[in-house]
């Protein structure tokens, strides 16, 4: 408790002395402290063992916020996310078009980035309501993206320890997420990156919890999440609606009380995303991202970049084609950007951050035959999305760095297989460390056992 609240202090320090020192920064600091007030309670509130959990959280909100402001004050958000600048400059023109003031951007191209039918909508509304109300403030909004992507972590922990049950795999697990150099870079900008993986823990606790007991608040939370999700990055919400529906009847054996309110559950959320409109929105996105002559288009688009592209020549446009790539796919989303072929700064930069992820990759294997093995039913919906993911951008992904960076929304899961992985190692030490000294023990009592009977 005391390394908790010396790392707490710390924490509310960094964010004084930033507040004193950059003036501008200080509505935005604010805003992080109300967040992090408020996880800090939910977690307090959810588990008996909050300690640990908060310390965690508080090293990655302060990671976070460190490398947002350095992004910030020295302009390098070209060089790691250039979607920042393009987020802000259409928030800030829709919200002159609401006030009836002209704007950078035609209303043509308002629209087509406003549309509730297409990528990225979500994104451009949120960050434009934001700016109404605080006026246009670029740091505001990406402390607040960050803020939410520390809180990830303590998502993570929950996820993990409602599968396990162990303590130690889940903050192993929310290390992982906490530390790793792309959670960092990614959820510190104004990205949605970091916003759709805290929806998708989200959203996959808020299933392994129904399951088990039917809750309308829990229902209503998930629904909000896949609204969330959709308006972000519409694709993703079809692998996370596959998973939810799968996930409440595959694999379960239970009452028929129990199943009923499972029924009930899918029932009432279906209902309410077809009465605000979610489902008549997924539908009409529903033909571009099936259509394969459409992923061939946007794969070649992105496979024709002259730094990071790869497999051009690659056509996914007819099922057979796409299982023809998918070995390349899967290969380049998980072990990509290669040290040899590093031909940028950015790339280059990588190369530590990968050496350690291809070794942890033994770890998530032997976690995730011990899951299917053992943990089958309480993994079910992260196993049904992560499989449909990782599917879905090894046919599509022709980039690496996008590949790289979109590579977190199913990497987030995998540092889970691999907390599994890592403790399971430590018990068979642990066992070996057992027996070695039990061993020890019986050959200190045999002599003396010897001399009483020779007495």
């Amino acid at each position: 408790m005391n390394d908790n609240r010396v790392i707490s202090a710390t924490a509310f320090a960094i964010l004084i002395v930033l507040a004193v020192f950059l003036p501008d920064a200080g509505i935005s600091l604010f805003a992080s402290a109300v967040i992090s007030a408020l996880t800090i309670f939910l977690i307090n509130k959810n588990t008996d063992e909050p300690a640990p959990v908060i310390r965690v959280f508080l090293i990655a909100l302060v990671l976070r916020l460190i490398v947002g402001i350095v992004l910030h004050y020295l302009d390098l958000r070209d060089f790691f996310g250039a979607d920042a600048n393009t987020y802000d400059s259409i928030a800030d023109s829709l919200t002159h078009i609401w006030h009836g003031e002209s704007s950078t951007f035609s209303r043509y191209e308002i629209y087509r980035a406003t549309k509730v039918t297409g990528a990225g909508w979500g994104m451009n509304y949120g960050v434009a309501g934001i700016y109404w109300i605080f006026g246009r403030n670029i740091l505001l909004v990406q402390t607040i993206c960050g803020t939410i992507g520390a809180a990830t972590v303590p998502a993570i922990y929950f996820c993990a320890r409602r599968i396990y049950n162990n303590h130690r795999v889940a903050i192993i697990s929310a290390y992982f997420a906490a530390l790793f150099p792309a959670m960092v870079i990614w959820s510190s900008q104004l990205l949605k990156d970091g916003l759709i993986i805290f929806l998708l823990v989200i959203s996959m606790t808020l299933v392994m919890r129904l399951r088990e007991k039917l809750s309308i608040i829990e229902v209503i939370l998930l629904g909000l999440c896949l609204f969330g999700i959709l308006s972000l990055r519409f694709y993703i919400f079809y692998m996370v609606a596959v998973a939810v529906v799968g996930s409440f009847f595959i694999g379960i054996s239970g009452s028929t009380q129990s199943t009923l309110a499972r029924i009930t559950a899918v029932i009432i959320l279906g209902i309410g995303l077809t009465y605000f409109g979610v489902i008549r929105i997924a539908s009409a996105d529903l033909d571009t991202t099936t259509d394969l002559k459409n992923v061939q288009r946007s794969r070649l688009d992105l496979a024709r970049s002259a730094d990071s592209g790869f497999g051009s020549d690659a056509d996914v446009s007819t099922p057979t084609g796409a299982l023809t790539t998918l070995p390349l796919g899967l290969t380049y989303l998980f072990l990509a950007p290669f040290p040899w072929e590093s031909r940028t700064l950015r790339q280059a930069i990588t190369i530590p951050e990968e050496l350690v992820w291809w070794g942890m990759i033994i770890l998530i294997i032997s976690g995730l035959i011990y899951t299917i093995r053992n943990r089958f039913r309480e993994a079910l919906p992260i196993l049904i999305f992560t499989l449909m993911l990782t599917i879905a951008y090894s046919i599509f992904q022709g980039n690496v760095g996008t590949a790289y960076r979109q590579r977190t929304q199913i990497q987030v899961f995998l540092f889970i297989f691999a907390a599994v992985g890592y403790e399971l190692i430590q018990e068979r030490r642990r066992d070996r460390k057992g027996l070695a000294q039990r061993k020890r023990q019986s050959e200190m009592r045999w002599p003396q056992h010897r001399e009483r009977q020779l007495n």
